[in-house]
């Protein structure tokens, strides 16, 4: 697995410039997008090819905020992290990320899994992503 540690971030829209008419990715997406570009080559680096699959797990801090009731429901599995960003834009920042660095093209990408998950330990992202040898049909 790899780890980015940090606040998670889902992809951002990006921002038209009416004046040019081009589009601008803001500079927080691509911040985080090159964050991750790093972890992945510190902690892994293979280029990967053919049909591949990926984990993804979005770990959130359990707010102080909460009650202990409430910490307790979530140690008990009771409780999600059903909040932002949504699961499909921590994928695609993730996976737009990788594009020519662990991969030709996000498209490779045919079983893709995520997971949110409280945590009391750091805020992170954990990703795993693995080549397909064989797919069974359904």
């Amino acid at each position: 697995m790899i780890t980015v540690e940090g606040k998670i971030k889902g992809k951002a829209r990006p921002r038209f410039n009416t004046r040019t008419g081009h589009a601008i990715t803001p500079q927080d997406t691509v911040n985080y997008e090159n964050w991750v570009k790093m972890c992945y080559k510190e902690q892994h680096g293979e280029y990967l090819e053919g049909a591949l699959q990926a984990t993804i797990i979005a770990y959130y801090k359990i707010p102080p905020s909460y009650t202990k009731k409430r910490v307790q429901s979530i140690r008990e599995g009771k409780e999600y992290p059903c909040k932002k960003p949504d699961g499909d834009n921590i994928a695609k920042i993730i996976l737009d990320s990788l594009n020519k660095i662990a991969f030709d093209d996000d498209k490779q990408i045919i079983d893709l899994r995520v997971i949110k998950k409280f945590t009391e330990e750091n805020e992170r992202v954990e990703f795993e992503i693995k080549k397909i040898e064989s797919v069974k049909l359904l």
